[in-house]
């Protein structure tokens, strides 16, 4: 470890007059998204508990909210289920099992695994036979990839803080207690994103046709992703030279898409920003998306999308084989039909995504209709994932702690 995790129940010391009685709270989010949404339940439970104290593995969105990372979450980003996991499973192993030790030693009132379930569920069923409390936060996709879980959700947590409304229902079936929270996402982005501002942000003219190009969020997406989603807009560009292409950029990958959009040959041709996915989203006409929970926050600020997704053949076979449902891509899962395409796998060519993108961007003024029946589904999966997140998770953390 790279420092002692202090967790100290007893409160803050130098706080004066002392604060009541404190929850100390271990936590393991991983990637960006489970930053995203780690940062939003520290919120939380920072206006409960003022003198929470919270440590463990995060991302800077915690760091922000004085979360003690030993670890950044990137640590645990992953793809896949064959080389890219077992090249880094002993240094993955060994981070498990050196927060496990301390934890056990420190005990916190409870731990919170934020997604990441292939890390999480194995850490939080050794915590939990040790009496230690356990809650996850974000239900792992049993009802889409992988019902097999079941059993190891039951054994490994008291409680699961479910994003989507079908969940507590699903778990409750199968023994275990969930409690809707709703998507802390959809209180995020307004219902009604301010398009003109985005663009404003990003100099972009308001009669400018913007795509959005977000292949993924770890090195290994953007690896598989990235080349054949810029030789679709060297497409694209082809078929309409004026279109313009923003790429938002974690800072840690600039280079990896800088180099591969040279590779692509249209390095010239697209705005790659630091960060900013949301505005970058919030300006776009239409996104080429890698599937994940970035095709959600597409949903959420009602653009129109072509979700795709590449990886090695064997990690290919073998999701194929877990996966339950017809539709991979959060908003076609959530509407129940395909209301975006998927491209996956070898369908996933840079013709075809160019031909995706161009039907959307023609669907502009020969069908407007169909982009404004999308965005009314849009909007109303908006409305059904919007709760107050934070106090909900809360609510719900506070009894777990206090059974």
């Amino acid at each position: 470890m790279p420092r002692p995790l202090a967790l100290h129940k007893e409160g803050v010391a130098g706080v004066e007059p002392a604060l009541p009685w404190q929850p100390a709270v271990a936590m393991v989010a991983g990637e960006t998204s489970g930053d995203l949404l780690a940062g939003l339940l520290l919120d939380g439970m920072q206006t409960r508990w003022p003198g929470l104290q919270a440590g463990g593995i995060g991302g800077p969105r915690m760091v922000r909210h004085g979360f003690q990372a030993l670890w950044p979450s990137e640590k645990l980003a992953v793809h896949g289920y064959s080389i890219e996991v077992f090249r880094r499973l002993h240094e993955l192993l060994g981070i498990r099992r050196q927060l496990r030790e301390h934890l056990l030693r420190e005990r916190p009132d409870v731990f919170i695994g934020v997604d990441a379930p292939d890390f999480n569920l194995g850490l939080e069923a050794a915590l939990k036979r040790e009496g230690i409390k356990t809650v996850h936060f974000v239900c792992p996709s049993i009802w889409a990839w992988r019902a097999d879980r079941v059993e190891k959700i039951r054994r490994s947590v008291d409680h699961v803080l479910c994003i989507f409304p079908f969940e507590p229902a699903l778990l409750a079936s199968n023994g275990i207690a969930g409690t809707y929270v709703g998507h802390p996402l959809a209180s995020v982005i307004p219902i009604q994103p301010d398009r003109s501002a985005a663009r404003a942000m990003l100099g972009l003219r308001e009669e400018d046709t913007v795509i959005a190009i977000l292949p993924g969020s770890r090195t290994s997406e953007i690896q598989h992703l990235a080349k054949r989603f810029f030789l679709a807009a060297a497409l694209v560009k082809h078929a309409q030279p004026a279109i313009k292409f923003v790429v938002p950029a974690i800072p840690a990958l600039r280079s990896l898409i800088e180099r591969l959009a040279e590779e692509a040959g249209v390095r010239a041709d697209v705005q790659i920003v630091a960060g900013q996915s949301h505005t970058v989203l919030a300006a776009c006409d239409v996104t080429l998306i890698a599937s994940g929970t970035a095709t959600l926050e597409a949903a959420l600020f009602k653009r129109p999308m072509v979700i795709a997704y590449n990886m090695s053949w064997l990690s290919w076979q073998l999701m194929r084989r877990k996966q339950l449902q017809p539709w991979v891509g959060l908003p076609n899962i959530l509407c129940r039909e395909f209301v975006v395409p998927e491209l996956l796998q070898e369908a996933a060519t840079p013709q075809a995504l160019a031909h995706a993108l161009l039907q959307w961007i023609d669907a502009k003024s020969s069908a407007p209709g169909k982009i404004a029946a999308l965005q009314q589904r849009f909007i109303q999966l908006h409305i059904d994932l919007q709760r107050d997140t934070p106090q909900l998770a809360t609510d719900a953390i506070q009894k777990i702690i206090e059974t």
